[in-house]
C-alpha cells in the first residue's frame, strides 16, 4: 500500500508538502523523505509522535534511543514501520525537527492507495519551509514569552507559602565543597 501524507506547519503560511511512501517503510525512511523535501540537514535529532484527532501527542518514535528507563517502551525510527502506528486515512503524526523549541510539522494521512513505490517521493511542494535550527535569539525570545516565563511562580517551588526572601544566604557560607568527599 502507498500512504499519501500532507505535511503542514503553524510557523509559515502557505507551507505544505505531500509525500507518498510505502506503508511498510520505516519511520527513518519517512524522516529522511521529510528532511529532503524541505532541504534540511540530517544532523539534528528528530522525533515522531503518534497523535489523536486533536493533535495530542501519544507515542514517541525517536531517531536515537535516549531513554534511560528500560521499563518504558522505546520505538526507534530504523526499527519501526509506518503501518504500526498509521493505519487509517485521517491518522495523524507530529514530526519534531527542533528539539530545543519543540518546533514541528503536522502530518496527516490523506489517502491510502494500492501499489508500491521504489522509494518515498515528494509529489507536491508549496511555500518555503521554516528555518531548521533555532538561533540563540529565538531561544531567548521563547524563554521571555509570557507563557514560558509565567511558569516560575510561587507554586514552582512546591509550596504556595514559599518566600524566596526567607532563604538565609549566610547559612551557605559555612558550606565547604570538600566536605562532600
Amino acid at each position: 500500500m502507498i500512504y499519501k501524507f500532507i505535511i503542514t506547519t503553524d510557523e509559515v503560511a502557505n507551507f505544505s508538502r505531500e509525500i507518498e511512501i510505502n506503508s511498510d517503510a520505516t519511520f527513518l525512511e519517512f524522516n529522511d523523505a521529510i528532511l529532503d523535501s524541505v532541504n534540511y540537514t540530517k544532523d539534528q535529532i528528530t522525533s515522531f509522535f503518534s497523535c489523536g484527532r486533536h493533535w495530542n501527542m501519544e507515542t514517541e518514535i525517536t531517531l536515537t534511543d535516549m531513554d534511560a528507563n528500560p521499563e518504558n517502551d522505546s520505538y526507534l525510527m530504523e526499527h519501526t514501520f509506518l503501518d504500526e502506528f498509521v493505519k487509517d486515512e485521517g491518522d495523524r503524526l507530529i514530526f519534531v525537527f527542533d528539539q530545543i523549541l519543540e518546533r514541528a510539522f503536522y502530518i496527516k494521512l490523506e489517502e491510502i492507495k494500492s501499489g508500491e513505490l521504489d522509494k518515498a517521493v515528494c509529489t507536491h511542494k508549496e511555500g518555503n519551509a521554516p528555518k531548521q535550527e533555532s538561533t540563540d535569539d529565538d531561544i531567548m525570545n521563547h524563554l521571555n514569552t509570557p507563557s514560558t516565563s509565567s511558569i516560575i511562580d510561587d507554586s514552582f517551588y512546591g509550596d504556595s507559602e514559599f518566600d524566596s526572601e526567607e532563604l538565609d544566604a549566610e547559612g551557605f557560607s559555612d558550606f565547604d565543597s570538600n566536605d562532600l568527599y
